[in-house]
C-alpha cells in the first residue's frame, strides 16, 4: 500500500466514519438473516397461502441455508475493510467476493427504487407471484429485504472505495491517454472486442423483454411480466452494455477520460451481468415439477453468457492490473503499519 495524501486521510480517517459504516453494513443483514432463518424453522410469516415457496420444502430449506451464508459474508467483508488485518489478505481474496456482492447488489440498488416508481403510477405492488396467479411473498417482505441490500451496497460500496483508493489507488490515476504502451495491448483489443460482441446477446434480448416480446420466456415469466418486470429487464440490458463500453474504453486509450471512469464501468456493468446471470442460473436449476417454471433453452443461453462476460472482463481486469504493478515506479507494497483510515 502507498502512502495516504494529507486529504485522503482526512476524507477517509474521520473518527467514527467507518466504523458507522461497518455497523450499518452488518445491521442491514439482520432482518434478512432472521427472516430466513424463520422459514428454515417452519414459520410461514411473510409467506401467503398458495405461495410456490411452500411446495418444494426441502429446497426451500436448503437455498435458503445459502442464502444465508452469503448474506453472512457481508459482515465477513465489512471487517476485512475496516480492521488492520484487512490490509494483509491477498488482493484476489478480497476483490472477487466484492465484485460479486457489488454485481448481486447494485441491479436491486438502482433496480427497486425504479421499481417502486413505476408500481407507484401502476397502482401495482413490486412482488412477483408464482406465474398462475399465486402470490409469491407478502409486498412487505420485499420492501425489508430489498431495502437491508440496499443498506450494504451503499456501505460496502462505500468502504471499499476507501480501502481500494489507499491500497491501490496509484493503479488508476491519469487519463486513458496517460497508459503507457504495453507489449499486451493488441490482445487486450481482441478480447475486448470479444467481450463487447458476447456483451450484444444479453442486451439485445433483455432489451426484446423489455418492449413487451415474450420470445424465448418460459410460462412462469410470461404470467409474471408486470411493470417492475420490464424496469429490470431495462437494467439487465443497460449492465451488459456498461461492462462493453467499460472494456472497449479501456482497451482502445483513445479518449481523455479519466482512467477511473472505464474501470468503474467494467466493475458495475460485469458485476451486474454476470453475477445476476449466475444466480438467474442457479436458481433455475432448483427443480420444478411444473413446465411452465422450467427455463427454456433461449434463458439458459443468455444466462450463460451472462457468466461468461462476467468472467471475461474480471479476467481483463486481473490482467490489467497485474501488469500495472508490475511496471517500474509502480508503489504497490502493503505498508506494515495501518492507514490512517483503518483504525483498530
Amino acid at each position: 500500500m502507498t502512502q495516504t495524501s494529507p486529504a485522503a486521510a482526512t476524507a477517509v480517517g474521520r473518527p467514527g466514519a467507518r466504523a458507522l459504516l461497518r455497523a450499518l453494513a452488518i445491521a442491514s443483514t439482520l432482518p434478512y438473516i432472521a427472516l430466513k432463518t424463520a422459514w428454515i424453522a417452519g414459520s410461514r410469516v411473510g409467506i401467503p397461502d398458495g405461495s410456490p415457496l411452500l411446495e418444494h420444502r426441502t429446497t426451500m430449506i436448503v437455498a435458503n441455508g445459502v442464502t444465508i451464508l452469503m448474506d453472512s459474508a457481508v459482515v465477513v467483508i465489512a471487517l476485512l475493510l475496516t480492521r488492520p488485518w484487512g490490509l494483509r489478505v491477498p488482493a484476489w481474496l478480497l476483490v472477487l467476493p466484492v465484485w460479486v456482492a457489488s454485481g448481486l447488489l447494485l441491479p436491486i440498488m438502482t433496480g427497486y427504487p425504479a421499481q417502486l416508481v413505476v408500481s407507484l403510477f401502476r397502482g401495482s405492488g413490486v412482488g412477483g407471484n408464482g406465474g398462475d396467479g399465486d402470490p409469491f411473498l407478502d409486498e412487505w417482505v420485499f420492501g425489508v429485504v430489498y431495502g437491508g441490500f440496499t443498506l450494504q451496497g451503499i456501505a460496502l460500496g462505500t468502504l471499499f472505495a476507501l480501502y481500494a483508493r489507499e491500497r491501490w489507488g496509484h493503479l488508476w490515476r491519469g487519463t486513458l491517454r496517460d497508459l503507457p504502451q504495453s507489449p499486451t495491448a493488441p490482445a487486450l483489443r481482441v478480447t475486448a472486442v470479444l467481450a463487447s460482441l458476447l456483451a450484444v446477446v444479453p442486451a439485445v434480448m433483455h432489451l426484446v423483454w423489455a418492449t413487451g416480446s415474450t420470445a424465448g420466456l418460459n410460462g412462469a415469466r410470461i404470467a409474471d411480466r408486470d411493470g417492475p418486470f420490464y424496469v429490470m429487464e431495462a437494467f439487465n440490458a443497460l449492465f451488459a452494455l456498461v461492462a462493453a463500453a467499460g472494456v472497449l474504453l479501456l482497451a482502445f486509450r483513445r479518449s481523455a477520460l479519466p482512467l477511473a471512469v472505464p474501470l468503474v464501468l467494467a466493475w458495475c456493468g460485469s458485476g451486474a451481468s454476470g453475477c445476476w446471470g449466475g444466480w438467474l442460473s442457479a436458481a433455475s436449476l432448483t427443480g420444478t415439477q411444473k413446465v411452465s417454471e422450467q427455463p427454456t433453452p433461449t434463458m439458459v443461453v443468455i444466462y450463460g453468457v451472462q457468466m461468461l462476460l462476467g468472467a471475461l472482463v474480471v479476467t481483463l481486469g486481473g490482467y490489467f492490473f497485474s501488469e500495472r504493478a508490475a511496471a517500474p515506479g509502480s508503489r504497490g507494497a502493503v505498508p506494515s503499519a495501518p492507514s490512517p483510515g483503518i483504525r483498530a
